[in-house]
């Protein structure tokens, strides 16, 4: 009988221990799983803080580089208000008419069709252009990083002897925007940084009801945008 209890005791104790180290590695196996959780999360909490200080620093680059911007048109329109430059003298380029636009931040070089393109023509009357040469080497050393807009216009007389070349006005000051903008780039100016515009007869600067203003109104524009 006493053999009995001490064996019976003795399968007790083996069950308990049992039981006891079960337990311990399911603890062991939650403590892991929480471990590895935890870590996971304090990646995403330090992966999070430093996307918000990259954004930061970028945003007050952003915002130093728009300052910087907005005082050197200002600095151009203050020139020019009060008469110690002309628009060209104050922005550097010396062809085509120059114009500074202090609330849209641009400065726009205009220059007459006549000077680039021949009659229905979107190709250069000649291998090199002195005006565009000025105007890449000015926006080279003044305004490089800048982005540029080269805007073609036509007046409102439809396309007849070059029908088989473009459709329409769009088409036109399409090609001819496309011309220049690849004439710039070809001597060097970043593709990503420049970019054509058609506008066709929608921007009239004057009327169209007369030979004169209808040759102001054949024009393409270098628009360079300072902020």
């Amino acid at each position: 009988m006493q053999k009995k209890t001490r064996m019976a005791g003795l399968t007790l104790a083996v069950l308990m221990l049992a039981t006891t180290l079960s337990g311990c590695t399911n603890w062991k196996k939650k403590h892991d799983a929480l471990n590895v959780e935890h870590q996971n999360l304090k990646g995403l909490y330090e992966n999070c803080v430093a996307s918000l200080d990259s954004s930061s620093a970028r945003q007050a680059e952003l915002s130093q580089q728009l300052n910087q911007s907005q005082m050197t048109i200002e600095e151009l329109q203050q020139q020019i208000s009060q008469r110690k430059a002309t628009p060209s003298e104050a922005t550097g380029f010396q062809v085509g008419q120059v114009s500074v636009d202090e609330k849209a931040g641009t400065i726009t070089v205009t220059l007459e069709n006549t000077i680039l393109f021949a009659s229905g023509s979107a190709t250069l009357k000649s291998a090199t252009s002195a005006e565009l040469d000025h105007i890449y080497s000015v926006i080279r050393e003044r305004y490089s990083g800048r982005q540029i807009d080269v805007v073609g216009h036509t007046d409102t007389d439809p396309i007849r002897k070059t029908k088989d070349k473009w459709k329409d006005n769009w088409d036109l000051s399409a090609g001819r925007a496309l011309t220049v903008l690849r004439y710039l780039t070809g001597k060097g100016m970043p593709g990503d940084r420049i970019r054509a515009v058609a506008c066709g007869e929608s921007r009239p600067v004057a009327s169209n009801a007369n030979p004169t203003g209808k040759a102001r109104n054949r024009r393409v524009e270098i628009v360079v945008h300072m902020r």
